[in-house]
């Protein structure tokens, strides 16, 4: 059985879905996010769970057989970035002690495409130096953290440790808002019938569609072999602006939407690494990733 922290939550419940559909049984975490999406019904085990208690952490190994772990719970910072580091830390190293003690054949845990800001090569592989450089957000700091304290947490117990340096994911159960990344309020504004603001046509960069992100991840947890520790996941090329706005107006018809032209695409993640390594390739692209996800947001709100 594989357990996923955090397993509601957007990416945790696409990674449980690719898992499931491999034919692995799976338990999902979950606190704050108690709904189950339609997608996940009747397919995993839900364990309610506050992953800053240890002793309950602990005692998932009472009711599974935990063989590996995926730890993707996290939670967004207030005010108070001690309150927040202090809570995503307790909960890092609750996991670890778990890996550990119940003796995983391997411990998963999200990292971002944060932590490689600063550095001007591109795109972005897992050979490249991390600049030490000030970060934009609390969470890149943390991520940045995440790394060396797993590596360290984890020597030397038999547990290998997978690093997922995670791109730029959207798509559904992803707040319709999120500051985090454009492309779910773009749509929620044209889905609304809005005109959002004209876009750069050749503005963009590292883009993943969720769905690709959970099977990206689960390959990494079913493979035979890793060579490596740190997987970059996303979809490996960049997204531009006029292919979103093409995708929205491909299946909307007499929808036109404002483009100006120029712009600058930004860094991506290479996923040479887990290609080689998975066998993975991405199924979405910009137009059958927007198709999906409007077809999603018919039925659900998020």
């Amino acid at each position: 059985m594989i357990l996923v922290t955090g397993g509601l939550g957007m990416i945790g419940a696409h990674t449980a879905r690719a898992l499931t559909d491999l034919g692995h049984d799976v338990v999902v975490t979950a606190h704050h996010r108690t709904e189950v999406p339609s997608f996940l019904e009747g397919k995993v085990t839900v364990e309610p769970l506050d992953v800053t208690d240890r002793d309950a952490f602990l005692a998932l190994a009472d009711r599974h057989d935990i063989e590996d772990i995926v730890h993707l719970a996290g939670t967004v910072p207030g005010e108070d970035p001690v309150a927040f580091f202090r809570t995503d830390t307790t909960a890092l190293l609750n996991a670890l002690d778990a890996a550990r003690t119940w003796g995983v054949r391997r411990f998963a845990v999200a990292s971002s495409l944060g932590v490689y800001i600063g550095q001007t090569d591109s795109p972005w592989h897992e050979e490249l130096a991390l600049p030490s450089v000030e970060l934009p957000h609390l969470i890149i700091a943390f991520k940045k953290a995440v790394e060396a304290l797993t590596a360290h947490a984890l020597a030397g117990s038999g547990v290998q440790p997978v690093v997922l340096r995670i791109g730029s994911v959207w798509g559904p159960l992803m707040d319709p808002e999120s500051p985090f990344n454009p492309i779910p309020p773009y749509i929620s504004a044209v889905l609304r019938g809005e005109r959002p603001s004209p876009l750069l046509a050749d503005d963009g960069g590292d883009s993943c569609y969720a769905p690709d992100a959970g099977r990206a991840i689960a390959a990494l947890m079913t493979a035979d072999t890793l060579r490596h520790n740190t997987y970059n996941v996303s979809r490996g090329r960049p997204s531009l602006n006029r292919e979103l706005t093409g995708a929205l107006e491909a299946i909307t018809p007499g929808l036109r939407l404002d483009l100006r032209p120029g712009g600058q695409c930004g860094p991506h993640l290479d996923i040479a690494r887990l290609a080689e390594d998975t066998g993975f390739e991405p199924a979405f692209d910009v137009e059958s990733a927007v198709a999906d996800y409007v077809a999603w947001r018919g039925n659900n709100p998020r």
